[in-house]
């Protein structure tokens, strides 16, 4: 992969207390404005914020309808949870959407839910993936093995993108004479952002990824995702592996209000290295919300790093 350097700009429309029709909109508007690169949703079953009884769309399915309906963008979950699929389906449906797209998709992937302490990750409160779980009959996992069950996931989906059949066999998955047609229109699959911050993830990242994603403000700060990048930087290192190979994705929750703080946060990311900068939108989402954040944001950002 080449060196990266330029900044790309995205958006993400968290799939939660918003129809459909605004999110389609919003992609449709974005798809039409150069200036954003990406577009990205996320990966829960039911809110983390607001009324519980609230509706929320589910990720994949919401992808592949919006990839049929966009022509530009590339377009994924930030992040796909890897405790809701399989290692095998959720490449099958990769696969599917990256044809239908046309050759879009990157495959975000985080370890999904493991037990964690209330505050972790810089949102209040208890985990709220322990009433997801119950309420989807999905069960949490010690962070260790959700590590290790995410690097099996990734070793299937290469090998489910480049080989014709195979056989897997990991501690946690078991696969026999698996096949899958059509393959990926991006060969030899579509790039791969594995999303997170804690040590042993990040070795993940330096051995596998092509993108490594963050959260940055409000939850963590612009101080703690550079640290962040310097833990990879080294396992990169250990590894032999150049760290400019890896784009450095981070998630901006935008101010509408106050777009001044949103480019001084944007620009203070870009300084500290990060060279993806996803802007994520609260709602509701605003008409014209996409071309707004091409003349308030990503321009006099790029004015002022570039």
């Amino acid at each position: 992969m080449t060196t990266v350097t330029a900044v790309r700009f995205g958006i993400k429309t968290t799939p939660m207390h918003v129809p459909y029709e605004d999110i389609r909109r919003v992609w449709q508007e974005a798809d039409a404005i150069p200036q954003i690169a990406d577009a990205w949703l996320w990966d829960h079953l039911l809110p983390v914020a607001g009324p519980k009884d609230g509706t929320v769309h589910e990720g994949w399915t919401l992808l592949s309808a919006l990839a049929a309906q966009t022509e530009r963008l590339r377009l994924g979950l930030l992040v796909t949870s890897n405790r809701i699929r399989p290692p095998a389906l959720l490449g099958k449906m990769a696969s599917t959407v990256d044809v239908i797209s046309g050759g879009r998709l990157v495959l975000g992937l985080g370890v999904g839910g493991t037990h964690q302490p209330p505050g972790a990750g810089g949102i209040a409160g208890e985990n709220p993936a322990v009433a997801e779980y119950d309420a989807y009959g999905l069960t949490l996992v010690p962070p260790a093995e959700g590590i290790a069950r995410l690097d099996e996931t990734v070793r299937v989906l290469k090998l489910m993108w480049t080989r014709d059949v195979f056989d897997f066999e990991g501690e946690y998955y078991r696969l026999r004479g698996t096949r899958n047609e059509p393959k990926p229109v991006q060969r030899p699959g579509p790039p791969l952002l594995i999303g997170g911050w804690g040590t042993r993830l990040l070795r993940l990242v330096a051995e596998h990824a092509d993108v490594w994603n963050v959260p940055g403000p409000p939850h963590n700060t612009v101080e703690f995702v550079a640290a962040r990048a310097r833990v990879l930087d080294a396992h990169c290192a250990e590894l032999g592996r150049d760290p400019a190979e890896i784009v450095r994705s981070v998630q901006v929750l935008v101010s509408y209000d106050d777009p001044a703080a949103t480019r001084a946060t944007v620009t203070a990311l870009v300084r500290a290295g990060m060279n993806h900068i996803v802007l994520s939108l609260p709602r509701p989402y605003p008409d014209g919300v996409a071309r707004r954040l091409a003349d308030e944001v990503i321009r006099p950002v790029r004015d002022a790093t570039e």
